[in-house]
């Protein structure tokens, strides 16, 4: 499954990481697809299984999977991340529909900004 370069300034647990990620971005992996076992992992491609553990910690940190003890790490439900603006957008939305005039707004941000 992983392609790993002893002899590359990479360390081992980032190589694996980023096939990871790679595979999960291409679509290799699926959400709640199962990952080797860490043991299973060090073990198809020769490492520690310190190694394998490293790499799997960075990557549930990261939110691309998630852990379930005993049972195996899953790659996690992706979903796509708003920019701030976006949401504040929204919110603008919605309150020009309930009749909040841009007068009204602009007052309520000035006294915002004013406040230390």
């Amino acid at each position: 499954m992983f392609l790993l370069n002893v002899q590359s300034k990479i360390p081992i647990h980032e190589q694996i990481r980023n096939q990871i990620l790679r595979y999960i971005e291409a679509g290799v992996l699926s959400p709640g697809d199962r990952l080797p076992s860490v043991r299973q992992l060090a073990a198809e491609n020769g490492i520690n299984p310190n190694t394998a553990a490293r790499a799997y910690a960075q990557l549930e940190a990261c939110g691309a999977v998630y852990n379930i003890p005993k049972k195996g790490v899953y790659v996690k439900e992706r979903t796509l991340k708003k920019e701030p603006g976006d949401s504040i957008t929204a919110i603008l939305q919605k309150w020009k529909k309930e009749g909040v005039t841009e007068q009204e707004l602009l007052e309520k941000i000035a006294a915002v900004y004013r406040e230390v």
